[in-house]
């Protein structure tokens, strides 16, 4: 799991699972913490996420709206929207809507 910031936006490319949790926990929080807005977590390079790595999206934006904030999702890949509407957690996540092309 690669993880890296730009600005208030968190960027993961890899496999987010159980494996990865912990790392991708201790990150999000962070940039929660040093941004006083809303943060967005990008998924566009995450190849596979399962149950565990989405209930910890689930627990930060449940944080992030107790603070006052939003935590949006980008760059859901259909894996991840599978997921997202399988566990029900599409109910939870705010997922940002893809560009219409033209």
């Amino acid at each position: 799991m690669d993880i890296t910031t730009d600005g208030p936006v968190l960027v993961l490319s890899g496999a987010f699972d159980g494996r990865s949790t912990m790392e991708v926990r201790n990150a999000l929080y962070e940039l929660l913490a040093q941004h006083d807005g809303d943060v967005v977590v990008d998924l566009t390079g995450v190849e596979t996420i399962d149950l565990t790595a989405l209930k910890v999206l689930a627990v930060a934006t449940r944080q992030a709206v107790r603070d006052g904030h939003r935590l949006t999702l980008r760059g859901c890949r259909p894996a991840v929207r599978r997921m997202l509407h399988m566990s029900r957690l599409i109910r939870v996540l705010e997922v940002e809507r893809a560009a219409a092309t033209a």
